[in-house]
């Protein structure tokens, strides 16, 4: 997997914060410092949002990159217009989005409409069929759900369609190559940062690069307070713009026995539900790793309920849906995955399976032996996970203090705490 996730390891004090608050257990604590197990992250931006050092970021395109490029396109995501409050409309958005320096805006939250229309009736699989719209629930699939695959629909990404279309439309009208326009999404969240250079559903990228909704903002706010008098309407209705938010896909495009679920932890909850077959009588499933939705996505500015509230007042002087006819004529394989998602064996224990039951024999063992406290002490999330490592060879057992004080303690005296058994 590619991830757009790092750690400033010159910021990093190894508070332990991340390690306890990933929903995949992919972050450890070694040497005082936090590593990152690739094969694990999806994502999903909970250490980034959680970090108190602000030593974990998304690996984001700067602005000035669009330059080698001679014309330059901008895919905003619909969460982006709930970042200023009362002080501008979308109107007033996009226009200080072409005096960043892009000559065409196409917007996602337009694109989502248009998908809507061609998934209707025409998504096929097991129930409850899942949202492709969150590349972090994607990963997520991949990596612990590999079973519910086949229920995800394999439709693209709205930012995705938007710039196939925005690629195509740009070179019939300049007759520029393919090549020479460069299509930027302007993303909300790490995972969607991650999505335009390695799409899930794609066999190949189709945008050049991505901007944080965080880093714009602030450049946009300027550009807005030097308001020349030119506003664009939006392409967009208030159905497209309501896909910001967790329940906006269910109401776009009609599904009745439906859920919206958003937050990892609550993400993860629902799909052991929809494993264990406790969830028949949802047909559709909307999942969010973000609080809200895409609003709620750690690289945007403002809080995630307010953000909506914004959202819903802008809207209430669209039309349900848009206008423009971009990508009207698609063809519904068009607009489907290109790629199968795969499972990503990263929880595998060894690829023999007579090994992997041996490893887990000897993961229960250490387990048992452990204090069940769950401290973080020894850098990874909790007693199972830092069993797991020390099996696996990345961690010794005198990594953990329970550990280090019985090896010290003198004989004949108690320890200093209980094993499990002893509680």
């Amino acid at each position: 997997m590619e991830h757009s996730v790092h750690i400033d390891l010159a910021r990093c004090r190894g508070c332990t914060t991340c390690i306890k608050n990933c929903p995949t257990e992919a972050i450890r604590v070694r040497d005082g410092q936090a590593a990152i197990l690739a094969d694990r992250c999806i994502d999903c931006g909970s250490c980034i949002r959680v970090c108190p050092h602000r030593a974990i970021h998304p690996a984001v395109e700067p602005l000035k990159g669009m330059e080698r490029f001679a014309c330059r396109v901008a895919v905003p995501d619909p969460a982006l217009y709930g970042q200023f409050g009362q002080m501008a409309d979308i109107g007033q958005i996009l226009a200080g989005i072409k005096q960043l320096g892009f000559q065409y805006i196409f917007e996602s939250a337009r694109s989502a409409e248009l998908l809507a229309r061609h998934a209707r009736g025409k998504c096929e699989g097991p129930l409850p069929r899942i949202s492709s719209s969150c590349p972090a629930v994607l990963r997520l699939i991949r990596l612990r759900f590999p079973h519910l695959i086949d229920h995800v629909e394999p439709v693209m990404l709205p930012m995705e369609f938007a710039a196939i279309q925005a690629r195509r439309a740009v070179a019939e009208e300049t007759g520029l190559a393919p090549e020479e326009i460069g299509v930027f999404a302007i993303v909300p969240c790490a995972a969607k940062v991650t999505a335009v250079r390695r799409p899930e559903g794609l066999a190949q990228p189709v945008l050049d690069g991505a901007f944080s909704i965080q880093e714009l903002c602030l450049e946009l706010v300027r550009t807005m307070a030097q308001d020349q008098g030119e506003h664009l309407d939006t392409a967009a209705g208030s159905s497209g713009i309501f896909t910001a938010f967790a329940g906006g896909e269910s109401a776009l495009r009609g599904e009745r026995a439906s859920l919206a679920v958003d937050g990892i932890r609550n993400v993860i909850e629902m799909l052991e539900e929809v494993e264990d077959g406790r969830q028949s009588g949802v047909e559709f499933l909307e999942l969010w790793a973000c609080t809200q939705g895409c609003v709620g996505g750690c690289l945007n500015v403002e809080n995630p309920y307010v953000a909506r509230l914004h959202l819903s007042a802008l809207a209430a002087a669209l039309p349900s849906e848009g206008g423009g006819s971009m990508g009207a004529d698609q063809e519904w394989d068009d607009v489907t995955f290109t790629r199968t998602l795969q499972y990503s064996p990263a929880f595998r224990l060894d690829e023999d399976r007579a090994a992997a039951m041996e490893k887990y024999r000897r993961i229960d063992v250490l387990a048992a032996q452990l204090p069940g406290l769950h401290c973080g002490a020894c850098g990874a999330p909790n007693c199972r996970a830092f069993a797991e490592d020390v099996v696996q060879g990345r961690a010794s057992e005198g990594d953990c203090i329970f550990f280090q004080q019985e090896e010290n303690q003198p004989a004949g005296l108690p320890p200093s705490f209980l094993r499990r058994e002893d509680q």
